[in-house]
């Protein structure tokens, strides 16, 4: 079983090409806060609808001070296929030997249809501004994620003001 990251733990700094080919590193993001979340597969049907909410709700994470990274093992091609299919506008990232999952619990045994497999467990991690771990999910239902997470962070405000 994947060791899974729990809140105080230091995020694994990593550096992965995105759907363009330009290489994003983590530590390169410090003094931000970064929703990192990983998914099974690009142009598929949760996660296509969990990239979509994240992009949906990109603007108002950002205005609060989150960078949301996705990951998966898609290649950058089809990330970028991903990408301009769904008019996404969050950074999409390619762990193609899946290393990163790995280092943040998020590829290992699973139960999928009864049937104990190997594959990418649907995770979210929240890191602070100084690179340590502030929130962890693991085997997230794709669909009502984002809202869920956002309430959880405490983001929902309910005047609808950032």
């Amino acid at each position: 079983m994947a060791e899974r990251l729990t809140a105080g733990d230091t995020a694994p700094d990593f550096t992965l090409p995105d759907d363009t080919g330009k290489d994003v590193t983590l530590s390169d993001l410090r003094g931000r806060k970064v929703i990192v979340y990983f998914y099974p597969a690009a142009m598929t049907p949760g996660c296509t609808k969990q990239a979509c909410d994240f992009s949906e709700s990109l603007e108002s994470l950002a205005g609060d001070g989150y960078t949301v990274l996705g990951i998966s093992p898609d290649t950058p091609e089809k990330l970028g296929r991903f990408r301009e299919k769904e008019s996404l506008t969050l950074a999409l990232l390619s762990d193609r030997d899946k290393s990163v999952m790995t280092a943040w619990g998020a590829f290992g045994e699973k139960t999928l249809y009864g049937k104990v497999v190997e594959g990418v467990i649907r995770s979210t991690v929240v890191v602070d501004e100084d690179g340590t771990v502030s929130h962890a999910w693991y085997n997230v239902k794709a669909t009502g994620h984002v809202a869920k997470l956002r309430r959880d962070l405490g983001l929902d405000r309910a005047d609808g003001a950032s």
